[in-house]
């Protein structure tokens, strides 16, 4: 995966959220912001990518992936409901 900083608006919205991710894939949320800063941003994903530590999947989440990847496979589509 590449390095990268996804900074969205929504429509309306009056704010930008930012997201850094790094090398692993790994999302990490930097935060809300009405004015963007280029710099104070960039500060932010820095020390994010220079601290990167892989994290466990904790053995709930796989299970619940397992289950919905043998749906899909099954030509069940999960439901939200």
């Amino acid at each position: 995966m590449s390095r990268k900083i996804v900074i969205d608006k929504y429509k309306g919205n009056t704010h930008y959220n930012v997201h850094v991710i790094d090398s692993f894939g790994q999302e990490h949320h930097v935060g809300f912001y009405k004015h963007l800063y280029t710099n104070k941003i960039d500060e932010k994903a820095q020390e994010i990518w220079s601290n990167e530590v892989k994290r466990e999947v904790d053995l709930l989440s796989k299970a619940i992936k397992n289950c919905i990847d043998i749906d899909i496979k099954n030509g069940r589509e999960p439901s939200l409901d």
